[in-house]
């Protein structure tokens, strides 16, 4: 299905703004040092980037993927153990598992390794495991820094690392980006690529159903999806070779967040006024050319 939900990297689209943001990263993971921040509204595709990321990493990064920040100091420091290859032992108190990351983390990079944490959903991070990640940025040797730390987050990040307490952190932060939405032509790019992607030779709807899809969606690819999907099933349902107008908007009244603008009582009475006025129109033009005859 070309507009499923799940982030499938198989059917990335390198629009310009996911390109920028992934050179961004490739930059920020160079240099080797710090936060790097990554932010975007909700369904903007965050976490097909950061998959992305994942399937393109280079031979001497050891990445990390943590997908649920919910988590404490401790269950933080222990899902990092159990990621860079640590077995989990229940007779291991903190202060041993911070010296045994600490090992591990030297070795790596005795092994020509950079180690990097990349964190999903960083915005529902709990403060104290906030912290917890900013200390153990503080492992370093005399030349680097054992961890780097990537945040993939929605907006209110920002406002969470804006607070007091996280001054120090907001200073590491070395490189950060926001990821912006669709505008109306990528939209109508991203509808055909994915199609493509999924063995259509043709696009399947129409332009005033592509005009829809970006008004309606707001340029958010996950919404983009839901609606391209529930319109070709209506399309399909009536037997239709492309999806129109019609199907963009009974799929926009179906979807939660999605809520199209009820018509206005003007586009009521243009529609009531309108014949009316045309066929005025005609019968002046007829009176007219009628006299015009005589002359």
């Amino acid at each position: 299905m070309p507009f499923g939900l799940t982030p499938d990297t198989a059917f990335f689209v390198p629009l310009q703004q996911h390109q920028d943001v992934l050179a961004v990263l490739q930059t920020a993971l160079a240099a080797g040092e710090g936060f790097i921040k990554i932010t975007g509204e909700v369904g903007s595709g965050k976490t097909l980037l950061c998959r992305k990321l994942l399937q393109q990493a280079d031979a001497d990064w050891q990445l990390a993927y943590l997908p649920d920040p919910c988590l404490t100091p401790l269950e933080l420091r222990w899902a990092l153990a159990l990621e860079l290859g640590l077995k989990h032992s229940a007779n291991i108190d903190a202060a041993q598992l911070l010296q045994l990351l600490q090992r591990q983390l030297l070795l790596l990079a005795a092994q020509g390794k950079k180690t990097i944490v990349l964190i999903d959903e960083a915005q529902a991070l709990p403060d104290d495991t906030l912290e917890a990640l900013r200390l153990l940025t503080n492992l370093e040797t005399q030349q680097q820094k054992l961890l780097q730390v990537v945040l993939f987050g929605q907006p209110e990040l920002n406002k969470k690392l804006a607070s007091y307490r996280f001054r120090q952190l907001r200073q590491r932060i070395t490189f950060s980006s926001e990821l912006a939405l669709m505008s109306r032509v990528q939209v109508a790019a991203y509808l055909q690529q994915r199609l493509a992607q999924a063995g259509a030779n043709q696009m399947l709807f129409s332009g005033a159903a592509l005009r829809s899809l970006s008004r309606y969606s707001r340029g958010i690819p996950r919404l983009v999806n839901i609606l391209a999907h529930k319109a070709l099933l209506l399309a399909f349902g009536e037997g239709k070779a492309t999806a129109g107008y019609q199907h963009v908007r009974l799929a926009a009244l179906d979807t939660e967040d999605v809520q199209p603008k009820p018509r206005s009582w003007l586009w009521y009475a243009a529609c009531l006024l309108l014949p009316g006025i045309a066929g005025y129109a005609v019968a002046a033009n007829s009176s007219w050319l009628q006299r015009l005859a005589a002359l």
